[in-house]
C-alpha cells in the first residue's frame, strides 16, 4: 500500500512511518521545516502545508492508497495567539486531504484529540457530545466535522490522548520535557488533580496502521492507554523509571494554584471498547510504555553524570 503521511517528523508521524514501513508499505513522508534524519518514510517531501495548492499537486501526482494526517499545531497557546495561522493546519489542511481522499478513493486517517472534551465527565464515549474549552479544541472539532461532511465513507477520525514516546529531536514528549527541566535543576510542579490516559506513540501507530489496512472501521473512534493517571503520578513514575529521585524532582501541585492553568480539563478518560474490541492491537499499561522510553540526546551528558 502507498501511504501519504503528513507530519512525518513529529512524535506520532515518525512512529507511524516506521511501523508502516516494517509492514512493507511504501510511505511518502511530508515534513515542514525539519531537515534532520527521518527514519521510516521510503520517500520524503518538504512542503509548506499551508500551501494547499502545492500539497494537492503532490498528492495527485503520487496517487496514494491511503492518506494519514498527523500534522497539527497542537500547542493551545499558539492557537490562541494566531488562530488564523493555526486554522490553516488544523482545519483547512484536513479539509483538503479529505477532498483528495474522496477524489482518489483513498482511505483517510485523521488524527484528532481528547481536547475536544471539557473534562467534566468521568468517561467519554465516542458519541458523547464534545464541548471544546479552547481554540485548539474548537479547531480540532471543526476539522472532525469537515472531514466527515466531505468524505465520511473514506474517513476514520481517531481521537488520541497525551502521547508518550521518543521524538526525533529529543524535546517533544512528556518525559523528554521533564528530563530537560530536571537537567537544568528545575524541579517540576505537576498536578495531582489533572488526570490523563497516556498512550505510547508506537501503540497508537499500530492501531492507526490496522485502520489503514481495514475498510470497515469508519467514523470517530477513541484510542488511549489502559488506565488514567494524574500528571503527578506520571512524573513520579518517569523519574523512578530513570533511577532519579522523584521526591526531589516532582512537586505536587493543583490546577488552581496557578491562574494560568485553572481552566485545564480535570479528567480526560476514553471508553476504548468500540475500537479495542475490533483490533489486534491492545491498549497498553503505563509500565510497558515506560519500558520503551530512552534518555533523550540533549540530556545524556547530564544524566550519565548523576
Amino acid at each position: 500500500m502507498k501511504i501519504l503521511l503528513t507530519g512525518a517528523s513529529g512524535l506520532l508521524g515518525s512512529a507511524f512511518a516506521q511501523a508502516a514501513r516494517r509492514r512493507g508499505h511504501h510511505v511518502l513522508g511530508i515534513t515542514g521545516n525539519y531537515s534532520g534524519t527521518l527514519p521510516g518514510p521510503n520517500e520524503r517531501k518538504q512542503l509548506d502545508l499551508a500551501d494547499l495548492n502545492a500539497l494537492e499537486a503532490y498528492v495527485l501526482e503520487q496517487f496514494p492508497d491511503a492518506i494519514v494526517n498527523c500534522a497539527a499545531i497542537s500547542e493551545p497557546s499558539a492557537c490562541e495567539a494566531d488562530p488564523a495561522a493555526s486554522r490553516l493546519i488544523n482545519v483547512a489542511l484536513p479539509e483538503k486531504l479529505a477532498l483528495l481522499a474522496r477524489h482518489l478513493f483513498a482511505t483517510f486517517i485523521h488524527i484528532s484529540s481528547e481536547q475536544v472534551f471539557d473534562g467534566a465527565a468521568d468517561l467519554y464515549y465516542r458519541d458523547t457530545p464534545p464541548s471544546p474549552p479552547n481554540e485548539y479544541a474548537r479547531q480540532k472539532l471543526e476539522s472532525e466535522h469537515r472531514v466527515n461532511e466531505l468524505a465520511a465513507e473514506f474517513t476514520t477520525t481517531l481521537r488520541l490522548p497525551l502521547l508518550m514516546g521518543n521524538s526525533l529531536t529529543g524535546t517533544r514528549s512528556l518525559h523528554e520535557r521533564l528530563l530537560l527541566s530536571w537537567s537544568q535543576n528545575k524541579p517540576t510542579p505537576l498536578f495531582t488533580d489533572e488526570y490523563r490516559q497516556p498512550c505510547l506513540v508506537e501503540n497508537a501507530a499500530a492501531a492507526m496502521l490496522e485502520l489503514c489496512e481495514r475498510s470497515d472501521l469508519k467514523g470517530v473512534y477513541h484510542w488511549a492507554g489502559e488506565k488514567i493517571l494524574s500528571r503527578y503520578e506520571m512524573g513520579q513514575r518517569i523519574a523512578q523509571h530513570f533511577g532519579l529521585p522523584a521526591e526531589q524532582l516532582v512537586q505536587a501541585a493543583q490546577r488552581g494554584d496557578d491562574p494560568r492553568f485553572a481552566h485545564r480539563q480535570a479528567k480526560l478518560a476514553f471508553d476504548l471498547t468500540p475500537l479495542a474490541s475490533k483490533l489486534k492491537t491492545r491498549p497498553q499499561a503505563f509500565a510497558d510504555q515506560l519500558d520503551a522510553l530512552v534518555v533523550p540526546k540533549p540530556v545524556r551528558t547530564w544524566y550519565h553524570s548523576q
